[in-house]
């Protein structure tokens, strides 16, 4: 049995329940869904609701409550966690079929409009599953998987003679530097089995891919005008410079000279710009640590190395503050994070209306803003992290999406960094997702470019990121666009959008 591609397609002979239970086990069980915990769970509950034929109770408030955790109190048609869950996980689904799934002998699917899964028992291995524009990012993965045409540089500090490069102190959140490379190699690989032969951007642009749809994607074409003839681009992560003791507790370090990680601070030096250095007084001997970046930050390099990978370019991955001026020169670059969080951000960052601030620099958690310069028609003069009044949980954080003019000629900067690392995170989903790219294409058309327009769009555009936990991404939606004209990118005053 084919569809109209010639592709084979499932039986419509069901499996049976037990044969539906191995599946949903072997999926649970899988390198793909192994970190993705709140997926796991509404798998499993829709899985077994449906096996045991409990369909009436498939409804959206039952499903935010006993499988997602909310309170008695919970509606639907306030917090969104169901429909956003459920999407991500047929999202999710598409991601195994697609790589550790393809010859499992039972196809799992969630139709779009519905909570109720199917089961159906495959004759062939699947190749044809819809792919989305927005990779899902939750695997949990080895730097084994690496594959051997991707460029990787290291993430430690440069000392003595190499100083000359740009080097900075970055102090940043938690999670493992290191984890950002084995992301970014799953990522590309992942994206190397989607590619088609895309072997060039151009091809990107053409929108070349025998499962899409005639017209090009709008996400390829965006990156692919960023990137130009760039093959290998530079996606750089923050990576925080703190100070440990020997019991493992970290200090931040956001100023002053640092060495490489594991060497002796001297206690001077540590008590001058430690954020706290009451705490660091007593701390006895620290150590200059540099292995830990935002959780938002991996997620990002992970969806970005997707969508590259799936266009048929292998970026380089490095550390922000190993980045070079031959960098600079020869590749586009992609900066993650906030001038807090990553003092690269802070040096290459072109102004404009919309910048970063930090009223107080010693207390910096959930107190930075974003300022408006230049507020256009509903917008505000700034925007800060918002929390609930009750238990100050996260529930929305604020992004940025910068595309700048790069250090020389046809070379371009894109920074994606929220006030927060969940704000970064927010700010990729939203640029490598369709709906985001399409919202974002039509705000910069209401301002045409002043002058011969070559090169990507010049613009920063304002994110808001909605939370759940305070950690997990629910949405991300364009709240503010405001233009850099090419002959305006190193100076205050873009140009506000109309309201749309």
């Amino acid at each position: 049995m084919t569809d109209g591609n010639a592709h084979p397609v499932a039986e419509t002979e069901a499996p049976n329940t037990e044969q539906c239970e191995r599946q949903v086990r072997r999926i649970l069980q899988s390198a793909t869904f192994r970190n993705a915990t709140t997926l796991q769970q509404l798998l499993q509950f829709l899985a077994a609701k449906t096996t045991t034929g409990s369909h009436d109770v498939l409804k959206e408030y039952t499903i935010g409550v006993e499988a997602l955790g909310r309170k008695q109190d919970f509606d639907p048609k306030i917090d969104p966690i169901v429909r956003v869950q459920s999407h991500r996980l047929r999202l999710k689904l598409k991601e195994y079929y697609d790589a550790e799934g393809r010859h499992d002998p039972v196809l799992i699917q969630i139709p779009k409009g519905h909570y109720l899964p199917t089961f159906e028992t495959l004759t062939a291995p699947i190749s044809h599953l819809d792919r989305g524009s927005t990779y899902e990012s939750e695997p949990a993965i080895s730097v084994a998987s690496i594959p051997s045409g991707l460029k990787v540089e290291s993430a430690l500090p440069e000392t003595g003679s190499e100083r000359s490069r740009l080097h900075w102190p970055v102090p940043m959140r938690i999670g493992m530097a290191l984890a950002a490379i084995a992301i970014l190699a799953f990522g590309c690989w992942l994206g190397d089995r989607h590619a088609k032969s895309l072997s060039s951007t151009a091809a990107a642009l053409s929108g070349a891919d025998s499962d899409s749809a005639k017209a090009p994607d709008p996400v390829r074409v965006f990156w692919a005008g960023f990137l130009g003839n760039d093959s290998a681009p530079v996606i750089a992560y923050p990576d925080a410079v703190f100070l440990l003791d020997d019991s493992n507790d970290l200090f931040r370090f956001r100023q002053g000279a640092s060495d490489s990680r594991g060497a002796l601070v001297d206690p001077h030096l540590a008590r001058q710009f430690a954020s706290n250095p009451s705490l660091v007084a007593m701390a006895g001997q620290l150590y200059y640590e540099n292995g830990y970046t935002g959780t938002g930050e991996l997620e990002s390099i992970a969806m970005l190395a997707g969508l590259l990978g799936r266009m048929g370019i292998k970026p380089i991955v490095k550390s922000s503050r190993d980045i070079t001026p031959d960098d600079l020169k020869q590749h586009n670059v992609i900066l993650l994070g906030s001038p807090f969080q990553n003092v690269a951000v802070a040096q290459l960052l072109t102004a404009g209306d919309f910048a970063f601030r930090n009223p107080d620099s010693r207390h910096e958690q959930w107190r930075a803003q974003i300022v408006n310069a230049h507020p256009g028609p509903n917008e505000q003069p700034v925007y800060g992290t918002e929390r609930d009044q009750n238990t100050q949980a996260l529930k929305a954080d604020y992004s940025l999406i910068t595309i700048a003019p790069g250090v020389v000629p046809g070379r371009y900067i894109a920074i994606l960094g929220g006030l927060d690392t969940t704000g970064t995170e927010g700010a990729t989903v939203f640029a490598t997702s369709r709906p985001g790219i399409e919202e974002l294409t039509k705000a910069l058309s209401l301002a045409p470019e002043k002058g011969v327009k070559t090169g990507p769009p010049l613009f920063q555009a304002l994110v808001r990121v909605q939370l759940a936990k305070g950690y997990q991404v629910l949405s991300a939606d364009l709240t503010a666009v405001h233009q850099l004209h090419s002959a305006d990118a190193t100076r205050a005053g873009g140009t506000a959008l109309p309201a749309p």
